[in-house]
């Protein structure tokens, strides 16, 4: 989905999955620096949206997730994972339940891999989904924004801000009155700072939910069985993750950033040694500098100094080894 947006002034389009949306509009740091303040709003209309209906979508939503919502009150948001039979996370939705119907948006283009799956669980259920991408755009706001959401808007309330549901007919007028716009690259580096993993960055292929700290927030240690339960509890009851999640401070004085999949050595085993990491999302932060988010494996000590590719880093823990 290409966003009206994009014909705002100085807007410069984003680049890989997240083509479709501004990567800025000109100036960085101060769109960061608005966010942070509680003004403006970021466009996340390229991101998928799907809605489950009918009187048992909230008892069948909770059998498929790791969340339980089974009881998920109306307007209470929440997150979930969708795993393998071997407990590695293939989807990530962030939901709320507006009283009849459960909204959720999800990775740009993953919503038709998601709802193909959900529908092969429908059985006799009575529940039925839709993807609702092309009529409705994701907006975001963040915390302390006083903008006022539209009335047609479902919104989504977290610690982070508001994400709103909003049809998406009404994104240019709703841009209007609440700017100024701030791009993704802004809202990545927000992202980062508060050591929220993103689908797809902070995971790959045999990513499980306990190395990116997903325990908790999307996570549900008490509920029913759902696929790769298993997984979840043998880490949780008898071992540790592989790896663990870490936030890194880059070396300012380098001109480019790690990309993601930049490897991670230590640095006192200098260039030629041993992989033991890679970095999952980097960003230029307007107080911090640069900075990057890196799954390592769990036995490396949490002091060792660390090099991404050719820059410095320090890190700091954000999953306990």
């Amino acid at each position: 989905m290409k966003s009206p947006l994009l014909s705002l002034p100085g807007a410069v389009p984003a680049e890989g999955v997240d083509e479709g949306v501004a990567a800025h509009y000109g100036d960085l740091f101060r769109e960061q620096r608005a966010l942070a303040d509680g003004t403006g709003f970021v466009d996340l209309s390229h991101r998928g949206v799907l809605t489950v209906t009918g009187d048992d979508r909230l008892s069948w939503l909770h059998l498929l997730l790791t969340q339980h919502v089974s009881d998920l009150p109306t307007g209470q948001a929440t997150e979930a994972l969708i795993l393998s039979a071997n407990g590695h996370i293939e989807h990530a939705l962030y939901l709320v339940d507006d009283g009849t119907t459960v909204w959720a948006h999800v990775e740009p283009g993953s919503q038709e891999a998601l709802i193909a799956y959900l529908e092969s669980m429908k059985f006799f259920y009575r529940v039925e989904v839709a993807d609702r991408t092309a009529d409705t755009a994701v907006v975001h706001l963040p915390a302390g924004s006083i903008a006022q959401a539209p009335a047609s808007a479902v919104v989504r309330e977290t610690p982070y801000g508001r994400d709103l549901f909003l049809p998406r007919e009404e994104l240019e007028a709703f841009a209007d009155q609440a700017g100024p716009a701030a791009g993704i690259l802004a809202h990545e580096a927000l992202r980062v700072e508060q050591h929220r993993p993103r689908l797809g960055f902070e995971t790959d292929h045999r990513t499980i939910p306990h190395e990116l700290g997903w325990i908790g927030t999307a996570v549900h240690l008490q509920k029913g069985c759902y696929r790769g339960q298993e997984t979840v509890a043998r880490v949780q009851n008898l071992g540790k993750p592989p790896r663990r999640l870490v936030f890194l401070h880059l070396d300012g004085s380098e001109v480019h950033l790690p990309p993601n999949g930049a490897e991670i050595r230590l640095a006192d085993d200098g260039p030629d040694g041993r992989k033991i990491g890679f970095v999952t999302t980097s960003a230029r932060h307007h107080e911090l500098g640069p900075v990057a988010l890196a799954l390592v494996k769990r036995n490396v000590p949490v002091d060792a100094r660390l090099m991404a590719e050719e820059t410095a880093a320090a890190q700091e823990t954000v999953v306990e080894p």
